[in-house]
Parts: structure tokens; sequence; C-alpha cells
């Protein structure tokens, strides 16, 4: 990556710390962004600090999509860049009012010490609470300082008020003092008074305009709820049972800084505490809903579903290990599933929906179509799909608009072949990741699909992973891939001749990944076969990699 000048130079001026009060106050507002990546990237958290409590603009964004080998901004910046925004509530200089922090969140623990999602979320959190105290603090001295005013006032008058009276030759008696003392208490109580009714009237005309303009009763309380935010702060949020807490006292925080969710991540968190943060939430803005390993059951997300449908923009549902069962008949389930069916219906802009582990074998038609928009991603895993659900999936009129489709885990056979092949033609024009990993996909089966695959024409990713195929076999997919233009990465299943003697004929998933490869064999032999064809087909732009811990299909876009 060929720097600009500019970033040469920024990188350059943040590089001393020590100089940055001589070139701080005349640095123009259209250099503060490039001084900003630069110090990110060198790790310069003081710099960090300065540039952000000073930023000359209204919205400040850090973090969404990196490019392929970008490190996040180290921990330590974050922190800085945290503790500046509170810092600049009180300074004139600083100009934010929305601090977009989405997408910033990077691995735990990972290159460069990011900050993971968990940590920023707590972080965030802090941060907000800070502010209010802060914010408390300062309207304590505030007070203090309007109180010693109005007595500073009030000494003023009385040492007037005894000097005319010595003027005119009057001398104060008792009563005289009874009633000036009177007076001052009534003076000193109709300012208070009027300083209340002043607020009380602004507050009041504050309402009034945010009513009108509002379309709806819980508009107008948001805005009036926002009237005293400084800075909003935009932000994936990551929940789970040890942050809960934190999440909900940060989120009913009235105060200068307001927490605002994209997309909402809970873990092992019960079904009450979820609907409490549903509730905490601004309306506006929330995009995604993420539950993983809570114990939801059926009861616990038809509780949900309609207060997830109260958030006009979410287009993103995804469940994983939520314990739903269907596999069993148990009294009450058909009145359940017609619930479910009902909350899905509500999701008038649902784009994604992803429902990992939850055994739901020939239930999918009950859940899909009620939902009243086709879908565009849709990830099934180790769902247990029936022969029926495949044959509704591939007629339903989700099929032609599917871009991402995963459904891995679930195993294919002769049966099930006919409606995948029909699934991937209907899907051929928009379909562009694919994933049929641990499917039980043989070379016999592989042969088949091979056609209907090779006609889709929008594919960039293919994962086929932890399928028992041979040499021949993986030969034949890769022969086909290199036939796809647009196909840009695919993930292959180490043939069975890698593996140590003594697999089963079928073997699964499971024994794949599990059962040691073979020592004696040279690994590097599979991956130069596989090479030469794509260097015979010139197709030097598809990278092919059997490393299923590190396949990122998102690194195609």
């Amino acid at each position: 990556m060929v720097l600009s000048l500019v970033s040469l130079c920024a990188r350059e001026v943040v590089s001393d710390h020590s100089s940055s009060p001589c070139w701080l106050r005349w640095v123009p507002r259209e250099l503060y962004r490039p001084l900003l990546e630069a110090s990110f990237t060198g790790c310069r958290p003081l710099a960090v600090g300065e540039l952000v409590q000073r930023w000359p603009e209204r919205t400040l964004r850090v973090g969404g999509r990196r490019k392929q080998g970008q490190t996040p901004p180290n921990r330590l910046c974050i922190q800085a860049l945290l503790l500046a925004v509170v810092r600049g509530l009180s300074d004139r200089r600083c100009a934010l009012q929305v601090l977009d922090l989405c997408g910033m969140q990077g691995d735990e623990g990972g290159m460069g010490d990011p900050m993971g999602g968990w940590s920023l979320t707590v972080a965030l959190c802090t941060m907000v609470v800070q502010a209010r105290a802060g914010a408390q603090r300062a309207q304590r001295r505030e007070g203090e300082r309007e109180r010693k005013r109005v007595s500073a006032l009030e000494r003023e008058k009385d040492v007037k008020r005894e000097r005319g009276q010595r003027k005119w030759g009057k001398e104060p008696n008792g009563e005289e003092t009874i009633i000036n003392d009177r007076e001052r208490m009534q003076s000193c109580e109709e300012e208070l008074i009027k300083g209340v009714r002043r607020r009380m009237e602004i507050e009041r005309k504050r309402g009034t305009t945010v009513t009108g303009v509002a379309g709806s009763i819980k508009d107008s309380e948001e805005k009036d709820v926002y009237s005293d935010v400084l800075v909003h702060v935009r932000a994936d949020l990551f929940v789970n049972a040890r942050s809960w807490e934190r999440v909900r006292g940060a989120l009913s925080t009235m105060g200068p800084l307001k927490l605002q969710c994209r997309y909402l991540r809970v873990e092992e968190i019960s079904v009450s505490s979820i609907r409490t943060l549903l509730e905490l939430l601004p309306h506006q803005g929330l995009l995604g809903v993420d539950v993983r390993y809570s114990n939801l059951g059926v009861a616990g997300l038809a509780e949900l579903l309609p207060l997830i449908s109260t958030f006009p923009a979410l287009n993103s549902l995804r469940l994983h290990y939520c314990n739903l069962d269907f596999r069993r008949d148990h009294p009450g389930q058909e009145e359940a599933l017609r619930d479910l069916s009902q909350g899905l219906a509500q999701l008038q802009q649902l784009q994604r929906l992803s429902l990992t582990a939850l055994r739901l074998p020939g239930q999918l038609r009950v859940l899909l179509s009620s939902l009243p928009q086709p879908l565009e991603i849709l990830e099934l895993p180790y769902l247990s799909l029936s022969p029926a659900d495949l044959a509704y999936l591939s007629c339903s009129h989700h099929a032609s608009t599917l871009q991402q489709l995963d459904l891995s885990e679930n195993r294919l056979d002769e049966i099930t072949l006919p409606s995948i092949r029909r699934l991937l033609s209907q899907a051929s024009s928009s379909l562009q990741h694919l994933c049929l990993s641990g499917c039980g996909l043989t070379d016999g089966l592989l042969g088949l699909l091979l056609p209907s695959l090779g006609v889709c024409s929008a594919l960039k990713s293919l994962a086929f992973a932890l399928n028992p195929l041979s040499m021949a076999g993986l030969l034949d997919l890769v022969k086909t891939v290199v036939r796809m233009p647009s196909l840009r990465h695919l993930l292959y299943p180490n043939p069975l001749e890698d593996y140590q003697p003594g697999l089963p004929d079928l073997p699964s998933s499971a024994q794949l990944l599990d059962w040691p490869l073979d020592e004696a064999t040279d690994i590097n032999m599979t991956s130069s076969q596989l090479n030469k064809v794509l260097i015979d087909s010139g197709r030097s732009d598809l990278f092919l990699t059997c490393d299923l811990l590190n396949y990122d299909k998102d690194l195609v876009d």
C-alpha cells in the first residue's frame, strides 16, 4: 500500500509529542483526520487524546471495515479517545456531536492488542456514567457559584441600605431590622422562584417544539430525552451476564452522552434481561439482534419477537444455540410455532436470518413463509433439515434473492440433492457466498452437483470443507470452479488420501475434523496439484485454502 504525502507527513508530525503545543494551534480542520489516523497507526495515545478533545467537526467515525492487513486501533489509543470525548464536553474548541464506533471492535487479545467487543462495550458504558457524574459535579459547582453570587448581591444591597439610612440620619431599630430581614428573604425567594419559572418555561417551550415536530408520542419522548445530550455515541454492543448490569445502567443514564446501538449481541443472559435491554435501546438505528447460548426456548423467543419488531430499521436476526427443539412432540407445540410465525411476520425489513443448531426438522416452511420480504442472507447450519425443508426452500420466494446461503452440517444425499440443484438454479444470478461444509458430499454426489454449481455466475466464495472427497473428486471440484470468473475464494477439504489409515469409508465431518493427517504423505503435493490447475487455467486471482480456522469469506468484499 502506497502512502500519500499527507499521510507520511502526518506520521512524522505525531511521532514527537513534545512538539504538539507548537502545531496544534495552527492545524486546519482538514488535517485533523489524517493526523488522527496517523496517531492510531503509530500507537500515539497522547496525540489521539489531544486531537479528539479539539475535534473541529460534528461527526467522528472510527472503525468500520478495515483493509486487508490493516490492524484495528490499539487498546491504549481507544481508551485515550474515550477520555478525550469526556474532556471535550467542557472544551469550547470541541464541536463533536456524533461519535460513531460501529465495527471498531477487534478480537480479544489479537495482534496489536486491540480492544474486543466485550471490553469496548464496558469501556463505553463506563464513559457514559463518568460523563454523567462529571456533569452533576459541574452542576453542583455552578449552583454553588450561583448561590454565592446571590449572597454577594444581598450583602451589597444591605450595605447600600445601611449607608442610605446613615445618610438620612436614621438608625435602624429592632423592628426595622426584622422588616429588612423579611424583605431580604422575600427578595431571595422571588429571585429563586423567577429562576425556577424561567427554567420551567424553557423546558415547556422545548417540549412543545419537539412534540410539534415529532410524528408520534414515542419520538417526542425520545427527542425530549435527547434535549440535554451533547454527544451521541453509536456502537455495536456486546452484552453477557458479567456486563449486563453496567450496560443497563449506561442505557438508562440521562446525561451529556447518549449511548446508541447499531448491532446488539447478547450471550448467556435470560429472556427478561434481553427484554430489559430492548426496552432501553433507542428505537431508531438498531439494525440487528444476535442472541447466542441463551436458554430462550420457544416461549421466550415468541415473547421477544413482538418487542424486536418495534425497531423499524432492524434487518438482521441471528439465533445461535438458543434451545429451540422441535424434534419431539410437546403439548402446545403447534401453538408455539404459530406464535413464532406471527412474530416473524412482523419483521417488515428483515433481510438476514441466521438459525444455528435450533433443531427444527420439517418446520422451515412454517417459519420462512410468514416473512413479508424475501431474504438476502440465510444461514441454517446444524439445523437437521429434512427433505421437505430443502424442497420448500428451493421453491420459496427467498430462493431467487439469496446472496448468502449457509447449509453447513446438514447432511445431503440422493434424496435431497435435486432440491439443492433446483435451489442453486433459482439463485444462480444472485448467490455470492455459499457454504456446504460438512454436508457428507462424496465424489458421486459432487459429480451430480457440479453442473448446477457451475451456473452460479455471481458466486464469490465457496466453502466445501469437511466433505469426504478423494483426490480425484477434489480435482474435479477445482476444475469446475476455475471456470467461474467471479469466484475468488475456495475452502476445500483435505482429500481422504491425506489422512492416516483407519478412517471409515463414509466419515462424518466430526471424524474428518479430529482424525490426524498422515505425516508420511506430502501435504504440499495436494496443494501443488491444485495450483497447477490454477496456473493452467490462468486463474491467479483465485485463492485456494484448506485452513478452516482462518478462512474468512468477508475478505472477498
